[in-house]
């Protein structure tokens, strides 16, 4: 039989889907990307456990009597957090930290019925580009775990004598968050765009800003640990850090690994080392991209990133001098999702050719 070329008409109708999945999924990545920023202020309030419950349905909806917020306050006054920082501060005072954490856990519900609704919408009407249905399944599962992570996290801060959650979890749901937002905007640059068309002579570059992503992915997790052990309430001078380089105390608890993950010298200093790691290896990608890369698309997008790199440094600087005030680490932790999503550009942008 002789092969039938498809038609033009179909192969327009193919991209168009393509598109029109895409644009939803980069939705849904601002939605995750907003909730980073929301969960950043959430922590820094101290608000992150205000609410003991896991109730994924019957807690979409906030306390409608007073006998309810009564009952909420009430069981906020059995952890350790309300004896030990927030004893006494009233049921108006639960009410302001409660706040938060209900958007954020709202937020949450709102992602995943976007997602789960969005997914079936494209799915019945057959417009779900092929091959993509194993990937879209897969992120409707990590969302799903993502909540359960959540609780797993918040949970933590139930425990005798703790007044905030364990950095190791805290460090797992960031870490998972920022799994769901690249695979989200990773797919989607897929689908706009399915064939790489950099020159050879991008080969270097691509290799550099890989470098770049992956320090910079190392320092997104050490500032989860920052975070978690509130190692930025400390040595806020820059760049050295109280005089030094390396801080006394870098190897003080034992055994040796747990100075990455507990120590506040360690912790604060891996961090500015990575950060300033990724900020050299960027502005080599940017130096090779300006020597290499014609004007274009590549280009642009690593000189993108370089300006995205280098206002996220000023902010950490900013919000360390500062010792860490809410809107400033805020906006620091949403800005690094930024750097995130302009580094998964830059990567899609300079794949090479097909031959």
């Amino acid at each position: 039989m002789p092969f039938d070329p498809p038609s033009h008409a179909s192969t327009t109708t193919r991209a168009a889907d393509a598109r029109a999945v895409a644009r939803w999924l980069l939705g849904v990545a601002g939605l995750v990307w907003i909730m980073v920023a929301i969960g950043g202020a959430t922590r820094l309030t101290g608000s992150g456990l205000s609410i003991m419950e896991w109730a994924p349905l019957s807690g979409t909806l906030p306390p409608l009597s007073q006998a309810e917020w009564q009952r909420l306050y009430d069981l906020y006054r059995t952890v350790p957090q309300y004896e030990l920082v927030n004893q006494g501060f009233g049921i108006e005072g639960f009410k302001r930290i409660f706040w938060l954490e209900w958007l954020h856990r709202f937020w949450g519900r709102l992602i995943g019925l976007a997602y789960a609704a969005g997914l079936a919408w494209f799915w019945l009407r057959g417009r779900i580009p092929a091959g993509s249905k194993p990937r879209l399944l897969a992120l409707l599962a990590l969302g799903g775990l993502q909540g359960a992570v959540g609780w797993y996290m918040v949970a933590s801060g139930f425990e005798a004598d703790r007044t905030a959650v364990s950095p190791y979890r805290l460090v797992i749901h960031l870490g998972l968050a920022l799994v769901i937002f690249s695979a989200l905007v990773w797919t989607a640059l897929g689908l706009l765009r399915p064939e790489g068309s950099a020159p050879p002579e991008a080969r270097p570059v691509r290799r550099m800003v890989q470098v770049a992503a992956w320090t910079l992915a190392a320092a997104m997790l050490a500032g989860g640990f920052v975070a978690g052990i509130r190692a930025g309430l400390s040595f806020n001078t820059f760049p050295l850090m109280d005089g030094q380089l390396v801080p006394d105390g870098y190897w003080l608890l034992s055994p040796a690994w747990t100075n990455l993950t507990a120590n506040i010298p360690a912790v604060q200093f891996n961090h500015r080392l990575l950060a300033t790691l990724t900020a050299l290896f960027t502005i080599g990608a940017v130096w090779a991209a300006l020597r290499r890369l014609a004007p274009g698309a590549p280009r642009r997008a690593v000189l993108a990133l370089g300006g995205a790199v280098a206002l996220q440094y000023a902010l950490g600087v900013a919000t360390l001098v500062y010792v860490v005030p809410v809107s400033l680490g805020t906006l620091h932790q949403a800005v690094a999702v930024l750097v995130l999503a302009a580094a998964l550009v830059a990567l899609h942008a300079l794949r090479p050719a097909p031959r």
